[in-house]
């Protein structure tokens, strides 16, 4: 685009180096609203940017589960591209070639690139001194993070909605805090998700995308309350992405089942990649391929 990147993908992406980048975007682009929407347990913000003023409104996140850190990383690099094709006057790929410009006249855009700062920095980083002796407990006298999905308290903030949260809760194999599963003691009980569920009644979104990690597929339906515009959506993200789409899983009380549930809107749940979490930086490249035209196609259609 004729300028230096400010996402690089050779690193596993922090809530620092999400600081920074935020910052640098927002600075680069100021047609960028960047916003607190709340702060986690250890006090990290929680960043939403917006972009676009049209009168669709679609919200895009990313990093419900620490281990799954790779899926912030890939939002961000979306922004800086799709902004850099707006300032470029460019067109993106939608299945066809529209101008990026003109998605933006259609679409508000809300981004909340990493729910669950405190888990993904657990994961890629270091633990927080204070919290050595309880994550260390939880996770059963191992140094290794690695497969820690909860944020830094051990709840899984992907189990924390309202929606059937009773089911899941009394099936899940932890009934405790613990390093993924544990769905808390009653609903939005974190302070994650609880910004998250403040954020998505107030604006009142349109549609919604949760990128997760992984198996190259995505969850569109829930208990008959979608609508049927996301089947027509499911069908093209499928033509686009090459992910399997998948109408009903089993599973209860995560952010999409609580979005569909509530207002009956469009919600997506996109497992990127395929492996054992957390994914290897060496898919970046092929994750990136295969989703981004799904991404814009969530935003134009």
């Amino acid at each position: 685009m004729g300028y230096e990147q400010i996402i690089y993908t050779s690193l596993p992406y922090t809530s620092s180096r999400l600081n920074h980048d935020v910052a640098a975007i927002h600075k680069r682009f100021p047609q960028t609203r960047l916003a607190v929407i709340g702060y986690s347990c250890l006090g990290k913000p929680l960043y939403e940017l917006q972009i676009g003023c049209g009168d669709k409104k679609v919200h895009l996140n990313a990093s419900f589960h620490a281990n799954e850190w790779i899926t912030s990383l890939v939002l961000m690099k979306w922004l800086e591209d799709f902004l850099g094709y707006v300032t470029a006057g460019a067109r993106v790929d939608v299945g066809h070639l529209v101008l990026a410009s003109k998605l933006l006249d259609g679409a508000t855009i809300s981004i909340v690139p990493m729910v669950n700062p405190d888990g993904v920095d657990l994961v890629t980083a270091d633990v927080p001194p204070d919290w050595k002796e309880y994550c260390h407990l939880l996770n059963q006298g191992a140094s290794d993070y690695s497969q820690w999905k909860a944020n830094i308290r051990g709840v899984d903030l992907n189990n924390q909605f309202p929606a059937n949260w009773e089911i899941e809760r009394e099936r899940k194999e932890a009934q405790s805090p613990a390093p993924r599963d544990f769905p808390g003691f009653s609903p939005l009980t974190e302070p994650e998700a609880m910004a998250m569920a403040e954020l998505t009644k107030r604006e009142q979104f349109d549609r919604v995308i949760a990128l997760h990690t992984q198996g190259q597929e995505f969850y569109w339906g829930y208990e008959n309350c979608h609508p049927l515009e996301s089947s027509y959506l499911a069908k093209h993200f499928t033509e686009l992405s090459g992910y399997k789409a998948i109408e009903y899983v089993d599973s209860h009380a995560g952010y999409r089942d609580w979005f569909i549930n509530q207002f009956h809107k469009p919600g997506f749940t996109v497992e990127l990649g395929i492996g054992e979490n957390p994914l290897s930086l060496n898919q970046f490249d092929q994750i990136y391929h295969d989703v981004h035209r799904l991404i814009n196609a969530a935003v134009y259609l």
